[in-house]
Formats: C-alpha cells, structure tokens, sequence
C-alpha cells in the first residue's frame, strides 16, 4: 500500500462559528446577565430582547445567505422573520421574541408601564435559554469530515 491510510469510520471534529457569530453570542450572554441584575423591570425587558436579538442575529451570521434577487434586496426584514427560513427549529422562539418586539420598542419610544418585573423576568429567562439552545446549535455539535453539518456547507 502506498499514500495516506483513509479512514474506515468518520470522526466527528467540532466546527468553528465564525468570529462575527462568536462576538454576537458573548454579547448575547452580557445582555443576559446585565438584564438579571437590572432592577427596572422596563430596561431589564429591554435588555433581554436585545440579548435574544443578538442570538438570532448569530445564527443568520452562519447560516444566513444574502438575498440574490434585486427585489429580495430591496425589502427589508426583521430577524425573526427570516430566523424561521433559515432556522426552522427555532420558528416558536422566532415567533416569541418577534411578539416581544412591539413591546421593547413602546418602552424605547419612553412609554412607562409597558412591562412589569415578571414580564421582564419571563423574557429574561426565554432569551437565556434560547441562547443556551442557540449556543448548542451552533458550537457544540460534531461534523463528520466531508459532510454538511449544524452549520451548513459554506462551515465544514
């Protein structure tokens, strides 16, 4: 026999995020625990759904491709409504925080009373684990050398 031996069994290897996904997750994290420690429920609510923001601005970083048609181009979109084309295991928390949308920018436009301490608590809690789950997505799964994997085929 002559040349390199080839593997009878793939083995998995992780697959990097790129650096823009990666910064996107740390300041996902930040948003989390700065929302956790914040006492007004109003910013604290803020804070969460710029985290989650964040989160699913990450997968788009990875998976997101940009639109090839001059009219695509033109519209613009909100993450959470592209998140379900491109994510579609994240469709329920795409329709969660795009709910909670509404709600943040009343709050930014200086509108008081718009989210009380649990509102704020439960949206805090929602955006932790989505980043939690995104993180898992993203970061922790294994590719097989030669295959497409959690992060799509411009990744492996």
């Amino acid at each position: 026999m002559t040349g390199l031996p080839t593997d009878v069994h793939p083995v998995p290897r992780r697959a990097p995020a790129p650096p823009a996904a990666l910064d996107l997750l740390a300041q996902a994290e930040r948003g989390v625990e700065e929302a956790s420690a914040l006492s007004d429920p109003q910013e604290a609510y803020v804070a969460a759904h710029l985290a989650a923001l964040r989160t699913a601005a990450a997968v788009l970083a990875v998976r997101g491709r940009p639109e090839t048609t001059p009219r695509g181009r033109r519209r613009i979109r909100s993450v959470w409504e592209v998140l379900p084309e491109i994510a579609p295991e994240l469709s329920e928390w795409s329709r969660l925080f795009s709910a909670s949308a509404e709600r943040r920018a009343r709050i930014e436009a200086g509108i008081r009373g718009v989210a009380g301490q649990r509102d704020a608590a439960e949206l805090t809690r929602a955006a932790a684990y989505f980043l939690r789950l995104v993180e898992g997505m993203l970061l922790r799964q294994p590719v097989l050398r030669g295959e497409d994997g959690p992060l799509g085929p411009a990744a492996s």
